[in-house]
């Protein structure tokens, strides 16, 4: 696990300035502590920050050369390089190194972009083809490890991390009105928008090739949910569960491999639970297992995390977070160098923290929700399609006017809040419905929220548009599977895979997620509807094939999630700065929003009168990113301590 950087002048006369290469992985030394190394020739320069995983030794170094034409610096873990090495190897190739990295600059040379089909991990690569003058860019699949990039008439600038790109002088720290309208809908910036106006996130399974001062973006996966298998009788059914369980075990063990210690993230829930099973079938001692838990029973899992660390003999690390949310927010705006607003970040970084004190490699359970129907929200949407003619009346003012006698409550869990939440799209198409339960601020919220001149900057294009285009393009023959689609090329990479690599590389940490190997989630698509979501049940394949495997009361609790109690921060610790952040005259000055919706939404959930804390702690990320990269002269180069 890595940070990667380069650039590529057009004109092959302009060279690379080796300064600019070096202060590009300098910026991203967190992801790579154990070497680091730069290359120019002319008008290319890579760079490379290394966290040592497979062969430890000097042979790993990068950018590596195959030591002819090729030129590579990559991030991430190639799970099958065993195998396509032995591959390799029979066809004549010969190997300096036990790394990953030189796999693949082997098969490039062999089969070209067209290498992407072989490769099994996580990954984002550069190689540069002196004979073709052509730069090769690539993102893994699913969107597990990052890359952005640059381009103008003059060449392209590309790195793991935004804050890289910001050390180039053409870089202009300009605000994409675009793109934070999209952020206030989806608590992040979807790929490829970027925070920043001209910087552009290549999207997971996509790759580019940059050649003649042309800048090529091709797709090169996506996931089917057809045909499906056939599961008409019990008997077909337990085949594919057992099945499932085999394939999720072989995803765990290539995700074994290792030269440095590893363990796991230890929830207590399903999904993480089912990977410290597998782990423990396949590990030769004991594992390794990390859990972080909150001094606020509703946030808090350890008990549940016990029970499996228990049933398993791992050995168990826990940690109760009694966190300054005031100290750790200026390292979250920094690492994470767009406004990011999903809180769960914060206890994701505590528990990186604590992991990183004992492995350097850990598993976790990202994407099982999004492969077998885990959230409530799909619950919700079945449901609603159950109601049917139902909806317009649930969904009417009339209606939802009778709801507001309810009590909102503090927490988002009331009976009011639960309810008019569920309601208030019932009457909008099935799509329009998911979108509204996922956004943060809806299309009224924004009306309320922005300035005239705000409104006008964004622009009359719809951010639940998104959405609807991944659904528009989805393989499925059911409304389940296609919003699984939808999930798994927004929410997922967008959110939950940010805030897992971000939170783990600010700690020198590698994180490995087996739900997310793409042999398995294209085996889970094909799974018929019903043995994902069927009556208000989630997950039903999964939790029956682990079923005698994980104990009972992990499979039959109802699901927390991995959050943090923000709602109570906000009046408590965090009401003071969410004042100073969103009533300032900087803040006012900014033209963005409606000051008397932003007092209102605070005095509000001050007041326990309604809970604004997801929609009041999106709008502190975003003043906070401005704060740290738009206004100050030049981005720190280290993370605030």
């Amino acid at each position: 696990m890595c940070g990667i950087a380069g650039r590529l002048n057009f004109e092959p006369g302009r060279v690379v300035d080796p300064g600019l290469i070096q202060r590009m992985c300098d910026v991203q030394a967190h992801r790579g502590p154990d070497d680091a190394g730069v290359w120019c020739d002319g008008p290319v320069g890579l760079g490379h920050r290394r966290l040592s995983i497979l062969d430890l030794s000097a042979a790993g170094h990068q950018p590596m050369s195959d030591g002819r034409s090729l030129w590579i610096v990559f991030n991430g873990e190639i799970y099958n390089h065993v195998e396509l090495r032995r591959d390799l190897e029979f066809l004549g190739c010969e190997f300096r190194s036990q790394t990953d990295t030189e796999v693949v600059l082997h098969l490039y040379r062999r089969y070209g972009v067209e290498c992407l089909e072989r490769l099994r991990g996580m990954f984002a690569f550069a190689i540069w083809d002196a004979r073709r003058r052509e730069l090769f860019l690539a993102r893994d699949r699913v969107g597990k490890k990052p890359l952005s990039y640059f381009s103008d008439a003059e060449g392209i600038t590309f790195a793991s991390e935004i804050k890289a790109l910001l050390q180039d002088p053409r870089v202009e720290r300009e605000p994409d009105p675009v793109a934070i309208h999209h952020y206030l809908t989806y608590q992040s910036v979807p790929a490829p928008l970027c925070a920043f106006a001209g910087i552009r996130k290549l999207p997971p399974g996509h790759y580019l090739l940059a050649r003649d001062g042309r800048v090529d973006v091709r797709r090169y996966w996506k996931l089917n949910y057809l045909p499906k298998f056939q599961a008409r009788t019990a008997r077909e059914r337990r085949h594919l569960e057992v099945e499932l369980l085999d394939r999720l075990e072989e995803a765990v063990a290539v995700r074994l491999r290792s030269d440095v210690p590893l363990g796991a993230f230890l929830s207590g829930g399903v999904d993480s639970s089912a990977v410290v099973a597998m782990m423990c079938r396949r590990a030769s001692g004991p594992v390794r297992t990390f859990s972080i838990g909150f001094d606020d029973g509703a946030h808090d899992e350890l008990a549940f995390a016990r029970t499996v660390a228990a049933k398993f003999d791992t050995c168990h690390t826990e940690f109760t977070v009694r966190p300054s949310a005031v100290e750790v927010l200026p390292k979250l705006v920094w690492h994470y160098d767009e406004p990011f607003a999903d809180a769960s970040a914060i206890p994701t970084y505590y528990v990186s923290e604590l992991a990183r004190e004992h492995v350097t490699v850990v598993l976790n359970g990202d994407g099982g929700d999004e492969c077998f129907a885990g959230y409530d929200r799909y619950v919700a949407n079945q449901l609603a399609r159950r109601l049917g003619p139902l909806n317009p009346l649930l969904g009417s003012a009339a209606f939802r006017r009778g709801l507001d006698l309810l009590p909102h409550g503090a927490g988002s869990g009331s009976l009011g809040s639960r309810l008019k939440r569920f309601v208030g799209p019932l009457s909008r198409s099935p799509q329009a419905r998911n979108a509204a339960w996922l956004a943060q601020f809806d299309p009224e919220a924004k009306r309320h929220l922005y300035s005239a001149a705000f409104r006008h900057r964004v622009g009359p294009g719809d951010a639940e548009e998104l959405l609807y285009a991944r659904y528009a393009e989805a393989d499925a023959d059911n409304f389940t599977d296609a919003t699984l689609y939808s999930d798994l090329t927004t929410y997922l990479p967008d959110t939950l895979l940010v805030k897992v690599d971000i939170a783990s590389m600010a700690n020198s940490l590698e994180a490995r997620s087996p739900f997310l190997d793409h042999e398995f989630m294209e085996f889970a698509a094909r799974l018929p509807e019903d043995m994902k979501l069927s009556g208000g049940r989630t997950k039903v394949a999964l939790k029956r094939a682990l079923r005698g495997v994980v104990p009972d009361a992990v499979l039959d609790r109802r699901k927390m999630g991995f959050n943090a109690p923000v709602g109570r921060w906000l009046r408590g610790e965090l009401r003071e700065l969410s004042h100073e952040l969103l009533l300032s005259r900087r803040s006012r000055d900014r033209g963005y929003f409606q000051p008397w919706f932003v007092e209102r939404m605070l005095r509000e959930h001050a007041q326990g009168t309604r809970n604004w804390h997801a929609q009041i702690w999106t709008l502190m990320m975003l003043e906070a990113w401005h704060l740290t990269f738009v206004d100050q002269a030049e981005p720190a180069m280290v993370s605030p301590a």
